[in-house]
């Protein structure tokens, strides 16, 4: 195993929170290989680089030794993970989790190492575990201690409903960790109720309290506004490698460097030799490059992002993309068709101009040509080109959707 001194830096890497930092280092003096767990209720069929963060951290683990753990939460997917909603969610049936549980496995193999990965779906247990048992868990909390959760609280003040079922979401996700023996338990910062209910479920049960790590949750490509694919800010793991590198080069210079820290597997030591070669002066783009490289090889290999690359420089040496790109944003209260959102933003003289463009195949969102059916979302941020020489990062609307 790799010396105490030397771990804890790669595990304090981007972490928000280390819960308990002494109880940790305990378990890291013990010189074996911890249980580190995180889960993943698969709600979606897709994954975005928001969701790496965590599985990224897996993988530091990974390289430091460690035994991962990669739950899948097919049974916690059906109640609905209440964390930050304002309501309560409509659960997923069996068949839906179990479709988008199949992708899951298949992307995070992209990161983390699968001979070093040990894949469980918490319905192994949680469906053979009897009601005496289930009353036994949920004795374990009080109503009290639940409405102290931000969220709950809430929506109880507010007199909004909060279904019995959610409460059982954060018992359900601590006993996992009884389950599973964690050692370590990772996730958002949107989880420590959940991930602190592991301790004391563990203490309940009559094992060691696991030790938490909380990460942040990674800014969509608007810089504001966490990553997710109903605002339409997101880089998805699976889209074209193309599309990837183009967004990653456009994000906001000011966000680049909690990509770099969150994203992306170099030294900090090189990323810090990057900063402090934007402060002499170089162009951040080319820094943004190196991230862009580094992401699209990771999920479609060293080619692939090589031709990116060769695309991109293609189109700068032709002027479709030019280095300082105008920011415009757009107010509006409901999704826009893409000819309005380029009339508006004064990519064109007008929206017949742009119905043409369109017809033509002369518009591209974010690199890849798109017709007169695309709408932007609320809240989303795409790089737009009209024609050979009007571009603009146009962000829609300003306000938060429900």
């Amino acid at each position: 195993m790799t010396s105490v001194e030397d771990q804890l830096p790669l595990i304090r890497r981007g972490a928000d929170e280390l819960l308990v930092e002494s109880e940790l280092i305990a378990k890291l003096k013990l010189g074996r290989p911890l249980r580190i767990k995180a889960g993943f209720d698969p709600t979606a069929p897709d994954l975005h680089l928001g969701h790496t963060v965590l599985i990224n951290k897996l993988r530091q683990f990974q390289e430091l030794g460690h035994q991962v753990i990669f739950l899948i939460g097919d049974f916690t997917g059906m109640i609905g993970d209440p964390s930050g909603k304002s309501a309560t969610r409509p659960p997923l049936t069996r068949d839906q989790v179990l479709e988008n549980a199949e992708t899951y496995k298949s992307q995070v193999f992209k990161i983390l190492d699968p001979a070093r990965t040990e894949v469980a779906f918490n319905s192994l247990w949680m469906e053979q575990l009897a009601p005496s048992e289930f009353i036994r868990l949920a004795s374990q909390y009080t109503v009290a201690r639940m409405l102290e959760r931000d969220d709950f609280h809430k929506r109880y003040s507010g007199n909004q409903s909060i279904a019995i079922h959610e409460f059982l979401y954060p018992l359900v996700q601590g006993y996992d960790s009884v389950a599973l023996r964690a050692d370590v338990e990772l996730g958002g910062t949107d989880q420590k109720f959940n991930l602190l209910m592991g301790r004391e479920l563990q203490r309940a049960y009559g094992q060691e309290s696991q030790c938490v790590v909380t990460m942040p949750l990674l800014e969509g490509l608007d810089g504001v506004k966490k990553m997710s694919k109903s605002l339409g800010n997101y880089i998805g793991i699976q889209e074209a490698p193309g599309v990837m590198y183009g967004k990653l080069v456009s994000i906001p210079d000011a966000l680049m460097w909690r990509y770099f820290e969150l994203l992306s597997f170099r030294p900090m030591e090189e990323i810090e030799s990057f900063r402090r070669d934007v402060e002499l002066g170089s162009n951040p783009r080319d820094i943004k490059i190196k991230l862009a490289e580094e992401i699209v090889a990771r999920f479609h290999g060293e080619e692939a992002a090589a031709s990116a690359h060769r695309s991109a420089g293609n189109r700068m040496r032709e002027g479709e993309l030019p280095e300082d790109l105008p920011e415009v944003r757009l107010d509006a209260s409901e999704p826009m068709p893409i000819a309005a959102v380029l009339n508006r933003a004064g990519l064109v003289r007008n929206a017949a101009a742009a119905r043409d463009l369109l017809g033509s195949g002369g518009v591209r969102v974010d690199g890849e040509i798109v017709d007169r059916g695309f709408v932007f979302e609320l809240g989303s941020t795409h790089v737009c080109q009209a024609g050979k020489k009007a571009f603009a990062r146009i962000t829609l609307g300003s306000q938060e959707r429900a």
